[in-house]
């Protein structure tokens, strides 16, 4: 039986390129060139690492981050 879970990542526009990490799993970061590619990259490196934790043995962090925004208006 699979489990499912819902890990926060954060995107990250740069100049050329798009980068992702996810805070609960660190070191756990992907680049792309497009959001679309970051997003599928960031898929398979969550999957990879937490396959990696599991082949160590190591305890698999349960999601503790989430996230949100926060609109600002400026007073223009």
């Amino acid at each position: 039986m699979s489990q499912s879970s819902k890990y926060a990542v954060i995107f990250e526009r740069a100049e050329r390129n798009w980068a992702a990490y996810v805070p609960d799993l660190p070191g756990c970061v992907t680049t792309g060139a497009t959001l679309e590619e970051t997003q599928a990259g960031i898929r398979e490196a969550i999957e990879g690492h937490l396959q990696v934790l599991r082949d160590f043995g190591e305890v698999i962090p349960e999601p503790t981050s989430v996230t949100g925004e926060v609109e600002i208006v400026s007073a223009a």
